[in-house]
């Protein structure tokens, strides 16, 4: 297994502080010198691994789709039927590894962005046909020939439950999000979900 370098544990590290600063000060808050601060670095650590901080805010954005990806992919490897990929699907995008304080103050301040930055929104397209293709994928498998609607209603429902967490004043609450999509599934597919 290749060693990581120090270019990726500093970009990493950047990333970190970045989505950190997001969740404690805001997005429009967020400057170069303050994420920096945060990590522990200079500002010219930031410049020399990242072009400016649009460039930072993207790696920042693709890091979470990225991590969001595995956390789907890591569960779909497991699945050994449509209901079990149905299920990595939904606790990919809810489990406690992304579903948390930070998580959802990060992503919410992006999609905020979104309709105003082309670079968000490329990227953020990319994240939401992936939901909508796992989604729709799971529920052909199941012989679903109204797989296309539950997906989008399921991604809108997930979608709003991070809505919701970063409105909350108790924050995201993985258990509870999941019981509620499966609510809906067990009700529109006749299932018991567990």
């Amino acid at each position: 297994m290749p060693k990581v370098g120090m270019e990726e544990i500093r970009r990493r590290q950047l990333i970190d502080a970045t989505i950190a600063s997001i969740h404690e000060i805001g997005f429009s808050e967020c400057s170069v010198s303050r994420i920096s601060a945060r990590a522990g670095v200079s500002t010219g650590i930031v410049h020399h691994y990242f072009e400016d901080k649009a460039d930072l805010l993207e790696a920042t954005l693709r890091q979470l789709g990225d991590s969001l990806r595995d956390s789907v992919v890591r569960r779909l490897q497991g699945a050994t039927s449509p209901i079990e990929r149905l299920l990595a699907v939904i606790d990919g995008n809810l489990g406690t590894d992304q579903f948390t304080p930070q998580g959802v103050s990060a992503w919410l301040a992006f999609w905020s962005q979104v309709p105003k930055n082309e670079r968000f929104a490329r990227v953020q397209h990319i994240i939401i046909s992936r939901l909508h293709d796992n989604l729709v994928h799971a529920l052909k498998l199941m012989g679903r020939r109204d797989a296309d609607h539950i997906a989008r209603v399921t991604a809108a429902l997930i979608d709003g439950l991070w809505l919701r967490a970063a409105l909350s004043e108790d924050g995201p609450n993985s258990r509870e999000a999941r019981l509620q999509v499966l609510d809906y599934l067990n009700a529109k597919l006749d299932l018991k979900l567990g």
